[in-house]
């Protein structure tokens, strides 16, 4: 590993002013990520221009990617709380071995579970979750070239997690925006069949998305190598496999709850005709332009968190958490501030069905104001990931969706119908936020979860 360029990027995180270490760490996934709502917008749109029933078949595959991406969230929560630690402490070589393991690991589940989902796809789709016979069709088209994308999401974000743990926040971000542009021009071409293209519907939509992620695998790699960072397959080692199963294991079992939410809601959405599934859709199309300040910069956190709790500065850590939540709260508070007086007229690009936009607007008025309190959340989340302290956060978000979306949105919706949903998610964004707030002041997990030297294998 070139220790120098590293050890430039250590000094300003463990010694640099917080609020502006942090915007310059957030802003570059910021605006890829920016870029990237950008691109779904405009891939919601293709699809509403193809069919107006087209943009839910997105919405129906997405939860049930997020559940074979469980493990992947896990295992970079491991890699960032690690790798960050490590370099915090200058050990550069125990850094390099983490890499690999991460590497490695994430490779395997990746071609076993890109696998499985192909396999499993018509029972999911037609038994679990119950997508509508209208949008069937195209789901299958969709899901099957979106279970290639599973195992190059798995490689790309073990690079990203590398990346980002040594405080190179910028070029990643930058590749990824590039992958993500080249996306957003082929895709009108693919979905609507402009010449010379084919009109291939949804199945155009997610082919972009794996081209998309071939890029940033390619581009990535390369950025790799000029770190001379010594990142390979190589065997795991029974003390890392432990340490990922204390670190790893919570944001798993959150992850996974966390789909079966998200499968569970749409199925109850589902369960009440196509007009809701489709507000649904356009709803949370509509939420992600006002969401996107937030998952561009709690990145950041992470890293700040876990380089400065592996320098040993444990109070540094807390302050930056709570600054971070600021920040955040703040900007989220601006977006909506923005986005709310414009939500018909942004509802109405993607459909002129009166009863799909009187819909859509009702959900979007209880969802909107909460998204500030989403922020609060996921940055308690960024904090265990990068302290490893994983467990607290991980109970804040079960009870979140399980409690308080399935739970109180079913019996709400038996006497309210779809509105009960809607006001189901968002008490469940009000009410993890301030708990998770609560724990960032008061909790004790400011505190590092490794030891130097702790690894000792070679990589191949």
């Amino acid at each position: 590993m070139s220790e120098s360029r590293v050890s430039e990027y250590r000094e300003e995180i463990v010694n640099g002013p917080i609020v502006r270490t942090f915007f310059r760490l957030g802003i570059p996934p910021l605006i890829n990520q920016l870029i990237a709502v950008a691109y779904n917008v405009l891939d919601a749109l293709w699809l509403s221009i193809y069919n107006d029933l087209a943009v839910s078949v997105p919405r129906q595959v997405w939860p049930v990617i997020f559940l074979f991406n469980a493990p992947m969230q896990a295992l970079t929560t491991v890699g960032m709380s690690t790798i960050s630690q490590y370099i915090g402490m200058k050990d550069y070589r125990e850094a390099e071995i983490s890499a690999s393991k991460l590497l490695t690991m994430a490779s395997s589940l990746g071609i076993f579970l890109s696998i499985s989902l192909f396999s499993l796809r018509s029972f999911i789709f037609s038994q679990v979750i119950g997508t509508p016979e209208e949008i069937a069709g195209w789901v299958m088209d969709y899901s099957a070239i979106m279970s290639v994308n599973i195992l190059l999401n798995y490689i790309v974000f073990s690079y990203n997690t590398v990346l980002q743990a040594i405080g190179d926040t910028k070029r990643p971000a930058i590749i990824n925006a590039f992958a993500v542009s080249v996306n957003t021009v082929l895709d009108p071409f693919l979905v609507l069949g402009i010449p010379p293209f084919p009109r291939t519907g949804v199945i155009g939509a997610a082919l972009t998305d794996v081209l998309g992620s071939i890029i940033s695998l390619v581009l990535l790699s390369s950025l790799l190598r000029k770190y001379e960072l010594r990142m390979g397959f190589t065997s795991l080692g029974w003390d890392w496999i432990k340490l990922s199963i204390k670190i790893g294991f919570p944001v798993f079992i959150m992850a996974s709850m966390n789909s079966l939410a998200f499968i569970a809601q749409l199925r109850l959405v589902n369960a009440f005709s196509i007009v809701a599934v489709t507000a649904y859709s356009i709803g949370f199309v509509v939420a992600d332009i006002a969401d996107a300040a937030l998952f561009g910069l709690v990145s950041a956190s992470s890293i700040m968190i876990g380089q400065n709790l592996g320098a040993g500065n444990l109070n540094r850590a807390k302050e930056i958490s709570l600054k971070a939540a600021a920040s955040v709260f703040s900007l989220l508070v601006l977006g909506i501030l923005l986005v709310y007086p414009l939500r018909i007229g942004i509802v109405r690009a993607f459909t002129e069905d009166a009863s799909i936009i009187g819909e859509t607007d009702k959900f979007l008025q209880y969802l909107l104001p909460t998204l500030p309190f989403f922020g609060l959340f996921m940055i308690g989340m960024s904090a265990g990931r990068g302290s490893g302290r994983t467990l607290t956060p991980t109970i804040i978000g079960i009870f979140r969706l399980w409690v308080v979306r399935i739970g109180l949105g079913y019996f709400l919706s038996l006497s309210m119908g779809v509105m009960g949903i809607w006001i189901s998610i968002s008490l469940s964004n009000l009410l993890a936020g301030v708990a998770a707030l609560i724990w960032l002041i008061y909790g004790n997990w400011n505190r590092p979860v490794i030891r130097r030297g702790e690894f000792e294998v070679s990589t191949t």
